[in-house]
């Protein structure tokens, strides 16, 4: 028991944040709602400081907006900053696949297709959660390869921003990204061929840029 000691604030903040993002992202915090680190402090169990230190940095990253003494709410989905959020992280995996494709291994190329299998089957049964997750596992293959730090907080910071919205579509019956360019990506990958790696990464981000749209 001597080597269990008191929970480093970082992580309270971290868990707070984590937490707030996620419900945000899957839509249980709706937009427009007002948000009270109370109220949530209270829910997540924590005090109120670090939900407010992860409020402020939702506030930064577009989630949430805040008036000082007046109120916290979650922003609403706005067309144009998904574009523009698409349009950044989109750049950021392209940049990782160049990097990442020269230094694959098998296994690396196994997880993506493994990833693939539980997106295609998720968007098959209509589990949103389930296909966003594998998606997320698929990329995050390259961006952890390419060793791009830079890249790959980018690419955590704007990608929920995105998702919000892609949950919606896929509520309204559309598809999660096709599985059908993620073969195409990791037959690239396989192949060893940078450029085409990065043609089809391009072409699944310009897809999500046009998600918005409709809005």
């Amino acid at each position: 028991m001597d080597a269990i000691g008191p929970v480093p604030r970082t992580l309270l903040r971290d868990r707070a944040y984590e937490a707030i993002r996620d419900a945000i992202v899957a839509g249980d915090i709706e937009p427009g709602a007002a948000v009270r680190d109370a109220d949530l402090a209270e829910r997540l169990g924590l005090s109120r400081a670090p939900v407010r230190e992860a409020f402020s940095r939702l506030v930064d990253e577009g989630l949430l907006e805040s008036k000082p003494q007046s109120y916290t709410r979650v922003t609403p989905v706005v067309a144009s900053g998904v574009r523009d959020a698409a349009a950044v992280v989109g750049a950021m995996h392209e940049l990782a696949a160049r990097v990442a494709v020269p230094r694959l291994f098998a296994a690396d190329v196994e997880m993506m297709r493994s990833a693939n299998e539980r997106f295609a089957a998720a968007v098959h049964a209509g589990d949103v959660d389930t296909a966003l997750r594998a998606d997320d596992e698929l990329h995050d293959v390259l961006v952890r390869v390419s060793g791009n730090r830079a890249a790959a907080a980018t690419i955590a910071r704007y990608t929920p921003l995105i998702r919000r919205l892609e949950r919606r579509r896929f509520g309204e019956g559309g598809n999660c990204r096709s599985a059908g360019l993620h073969e195409q990506l990791i037959e690239a990958c396989a192949a060893g061929d940078v450029d085409e790696a990065v043609r089809v990464t391009a072409e699944i981000w310009r897809g999500l840029e046009g998600l918005a749209d409709g809005d």
